[in-house]
């Protein structure tokens, strides 16, 4: 049967196979184990973070039943690398109107794009005092969403940003973005940063939480940090070594600060990047962190291949079986947001909102499936 199959034999067989799996950590018999995971119920949703947050757009986001979003709000001041209470607020209230919960944004910084593009990159340049304006900049997004009534920013912490090499055909008219490492061409030898070890980069993170988490704390707002993306060999590229592109990594940064407000956007394709078996290891990750409450959102997307080697897909095509991460997620009690990321495009689709609008049909499908055996 293929993984795209979503029938209720599949799902009760996926779900039956990882209660076998809880039976055997926990000592239970595998039935009872079944049945103590069958009545825990489904406290995922459906979510989006694409752009913008527009009335129009908002209608879109609606018409396929989406009810929670990381939205993003429109800046007066181009200059400003913060949204004010009023412009929170107006967000808030715009998506409202289509019958929309705004659960987290983000600033207009702190992206996932390189630092040689970055207008704001002193907190991974390490270069004072610049990074502690941008520090203060963030602790007062923060203070202002607690006003506006948004618990969660995501961001990033990264140097070289995102990297992918080719677009691969895929299905139909699509193309899936594709990285190959041992193709990769980068255009410098470093990045402004220049060459960058891996403590020199730990000790601008941890800067970084010291003054950051604190804040969260106070005001009760979850900083959700996104992997790096991909991961890289141990030497790494450009002169960064990506720490934050493993699995040990991550585990290391939620560890610096102890917070129920610390913790991570978590990208499943990402993650999954990062690892040599991903069809095999990534519940085991999942259940890492969500057992941990480190999951403040999902980036729900899969991937074909490998660390160092793949290609982005379509969720029910990838190597990581969503039947199964779905179940895994209920295992651990996740209850934030589940959204599509990185999908396919077309030359018809060059937004992507298409393939958006079959990912969220999907994942919505994965979430009733699993509301049955609650």
């Amino acid at each position: 049967m293929s993984k795209s199959s979503l029938n209720r034999r599949q799902f009760f067989s996926s779900a039956a196979a990882a209660s076998a799996a809880v039976a055997l950590n926990t000592g239970a018999s595998p039935a009872h184990a079944a049945k103590a995971d069958s009545h825990k119920p489904v406290l995922m949703k459906l979510g989006d973070q694409t752009a913008p947050t527009t009335a129009e757009h908002l209608q879109y986001l609606a018409r396929y039943s989406i009810k929670n979003i990381c939205g993003y709000p429109q800046i007066a001041d181009k200059d400003r690398i913060y949204g004010t209470v009023d412009e929170l607020k107006q967000m808030v209230d715009l998506a409202a109107k289509s019958g929309i919960s705004v659960d987290m944004t983000t600033p207009p910084f702190l992206a996932s794009v390189s630092i040689d593009r970055d207008k704001h990159g002193a907190i991974m340049l390490g270069k004072s005092p610049e990074r502690d304006q941008e520090i203060e900049s963030l602790q007062t997004m923060i203070k202002n969403c607690a006003a506006a009534g948004i618990p969660a920013i995501k961001y990033n912490l990264v140097i070289v940003g995102d990297l992918r090499i080719a677009r691969t055909p895929g299905r139909g008219d699509t193309t899936y973005a594709t990285w190959k490492f041992s193709e990769a061409k980068p255009p410098t030898q470093f990045t402004r940063a220049g060459d960058v070890t891996a403590d020199e980069s730990w000790e601008r993170i941890t800067y970084f939480l010291d003054r950051v988490i604190p804040v969260a704390n106070e005001y009760k707002i979850r900083m959700a940090l996104h992997p790096d993306d991909p991961g890289m060999p141990p030497q790494g590229y450009m002169g960064d070594r990506r720490v934050l592109g493993t699995v040990d990594g991550l585990k290391k940064f939620i560890s610096i600060k102890e917070s129920p407000y610390h913790g991570l956007n978590f990208c499943q394709g990402t993650v999954s990047e990062m690892l040599a078996d991903p069809g095999k290891e990534i519940f085991d990750v999942i259940r890492y962190f969500g057992s941990r409450d480190k999951i403040f959102n999902v980036h729900f997307r899969n991937i074909r291949g490998h660390r160092d080697d793949f290609v982005e897909t379509y969720p029910d095509e990838g190597d990581i079986d969503f039947v199964k991460a779905i179940q895994v997620y209920k295992e651990v009690g996740y209850k934030y947001m589940l959204m599509p990321d990185h999908v396919p495009v077309a030359a018809t689709d060059k937004n992507g909102l298409q393939s958006f609008a079959y990912c969220y049909g999907y994942i919505r499908a994965l979430l009733q499936s699993a509301a049955e055996l609650s």
